[in-house]
């Protein structure tokens, strides 16, 4: 008899394989970073076609083959379908994922990225809140997660509005993150921090980092 497996787990990002199906990585709860096959996604009438894209959360049944799971089955609770209108977000969402790719690895517990992934998701889909917030945001607090925030530059002659920032994305638990704004000033001075400790701890080339950059973000 198969042996079955459930986890709560967010899509990163898929593949073809085949003809026909597909290759997905699910950043999950229990299970860290995990490779999943799910047979017959790219058809059209496949139950795996929508369920499988980047994005989905949900809870993935899964069983394993000799070099991954299998994907038997899935129930989403959220497709994040505002991606789809929304170009700008969407590249987005596509860095925060590359970041959370490189981070996670399988069979650590990852339950803190994948919380923050996903919250950072919802925080690209308010529209009071600024993606290039959001995605400083998200670059700070991935540091902090993966054990390797310094603290507060002692370098930088930062307003204390923006070391006060700094303070709350470190200590904040990553439900609450996303419940403030900030003035361009304070914004502009946590965009340069983020961008100097991405540089030192995330020394890694982004695909979907160069498409923000071509359209302006830095």
């Amino acid at each position: 008899m198969q042996d079955f497996i459930a986890v709560t787990g967010i899509v990163l990002k898929q593949a073809p394989v085949g003809e026909a199906d597909r290759r997905v990585t699910i950043l999950t709860n229990s299970r860290g970073k995990i490779s999943a096959f799910a047979r017959g996604a790219r058809k059209p009438n496949s139950r795996f076609a929508a369920t499988t894209c980047p994005f989905c959360f949900g809870t993935f049944k899964l069983y394993e083959g000799r070099d991954a799971y299998n994907i038997a089955d899935t129930d989403i609770k959220n497709y994040f379908e505002e991606f789809r209108m929304d170009i700008d977000a969407s590249f987005y969402a596509t860095y925060f994922a590359e970041i959370a790719d490189y981070y996670c690895r399988e069979n650590n517990d990852e339950r803190d990225m994948m919380k923050l992934f996903y919250q950072s998701l919802r925080a690209l889909c308010a529209p009071s809140l600024p993606n290039e917030l959001v995605r400083a945001v998200y670059e700070l607090k991935s540091i902090v997660v993966n054990g390797e925030y310094p603290g507060v530059p002692e370098d930088m002659n930062l307003s204390e509005s923006a070391v006060y920032t700094l303070e709350f994305i470190r200590t904040s638990p990553v439900e609450s993150l996303y419940s403030f704004n900030v003035t361009d000033s304070v914004l502009s001075e946590i965009k340069s921090v983020s961008k100097l400790y991405c540089k030192r701890y995330m020394d890694h080339k982004f695909k979907s980092l160069e498409i923000l950059e071509i359209g302006g973000e830095n």
